[in-house]
């Protein structure tokens, strides 16, 4: 597809290079609801005044998490095993959500 992407050992150490290099702009976010240190929704929330589109790539196939996450503002949530169209889909989705510019 032509994207660059970019991974973090957990979504604290995403969040501290999120909010301390301005210059690091990225286009979404992918979490997994089960991370390492913070949760994938602990992160969506931290995320959401920024505006940074986020999908949620997970095992975690519970119906309530994949509401709050919804509620949250996430463009998707996807629950694995899933098809390489469907990712693309969201990714997609989320590229053209809005154009979202982080401000320090």
């Amino acid at each position: 597809m032509g994207i660059e992407a970019q991974s973090f050992a957990s979504g604290d150490e995403f969040l501290r290079v999120f909010l301390a290099v301005p210059s690091f702009q990225p286009a979404c976010v992918i979490l997994d609801v089960q991370m390492p240190g913070i949760s994938g929704l602990q992160a969506q929330s931290r995320l959401k005044a920024s505006g940074l589109p986020v999908i949620f790539m997970t095992a975690h196939n519970d119906i309530g998490v994949r509401k709050q996450a919804m509620a949250g503002g996430a463009i998707a949530f996807l629950c694995k095993p899933f098809g390489h169209e469907l990712f693309v889909k969201a990714v997609s989705a989320a590229l053209q959500s809005g154009s979202y510019r982080k401000t320090q």
